[in-house]
């Protein structure tokens, strides 16, 4: 099975900085978003270190189950970011979001902490795959409002799990069977907060109606478009998007 995929990172228009980060792993088929918080530069210094730790753990440890790796190497990351807190006090309360995928012949592995998202697209539809760990997610799960009632809520950003905040990190990990023609996305809450689901589709599908005849230059143009649309509705946040798709 051949794995094409691409990402890309943008400031946004109204940040500083980017504390967004992207892993780009094609020797492994592991690809990762890491959107960081927290600190003078602690959200930048988080993120690039779940970039950097991820594919080196990983590829240390390739042979142990699936699963059981994604979840490990994430926790890693928790530990990496934890002792570089203890060692520089005025890091102490980064952290970062990941959201992670691994192709695994037939078999997705998803790993997820936080409000970043991996999303399914396929036959007109899109799927949130990932659940965000959010107040707001909590407020849903017990039936306060509607997810539509829920991108108007002030505390949208409020985060209830991240890594790099505290040593018992629960990972949520799970495994998809891949079937024809999914594409699969990626993004910090930069492109889903300023993007609805309903708009991903329609720019993800306008330029790649089959995606059995997918090119990486259609990936990258759908990468470029998704951000650019999350900039054109405000881009008051980091955007990053990485796309993949399956084929055999």
């Amino acid at each position: 099975m051949g794995i094409l995929c691409t990402g890309a990172t943008d400031i946004g228009r109204k940040r500083k900085t980017n504390q967004d980060s992207i892993c780009l792993d094609h020797s492994h088929h592991f690809f990762a978003v890491a959107d960081g918080m927290g600190g003078h530069n602690g959200g930048d210094i988080a993120s690039q270190m779940s970039v950097k730790v991820m594919p080196e753990y990983f590829s240390q440890h390739i042979n142990q189950d699936p699963q059981v790796l994604m979840k490990n190497t994430i926790q890693e990351v928790n530990r990496a970011i934890l002792h570089k807190a203890e060692q520089e006090p005025e890091l102490h309360g980064m952290g970062t979001t990941v959201s992670a995928i691994h192709f695994n012949g037939p078999q997705l592995v998803i790993g997820n902490v936080g409000d970043s998202r991996v999303y399914m697209i396929n036959n007109r539809y899109i799927y949130q795959m990932t659940r965000d760990h959010s107040f707001v997610q909590e407020k849903l799960n017990m039936g306060i409002y509607t997810r539509e009632d829920a991108v108007k809520d002030p505390q949208k950003n409020v985060l209830v799990r991240s890594v790099g905040f505290e040593s018992d990190l629960q990972v949520d990990v799970f495994n998809y069977r891949i079937c024809k023609n999914d594409i699969f996305l990626i993004c910090s809450d930069g492109l889903h907060g300023k993007v609805s689901d309903g708009d991903i589709l329609h720019i993800v599908q306008r330029n790649i109606p089959d995606p059995s005849r997918c090119q990486i230059e259609d990936l990258d143009k759908t990468v470029k478009e998704l951000i650019q649309q999350a900039n054109d509705n405000g881009g008051q946040d980091n955007i990053s998007v990485i796309m993949a798709v399956a084929q055999a």
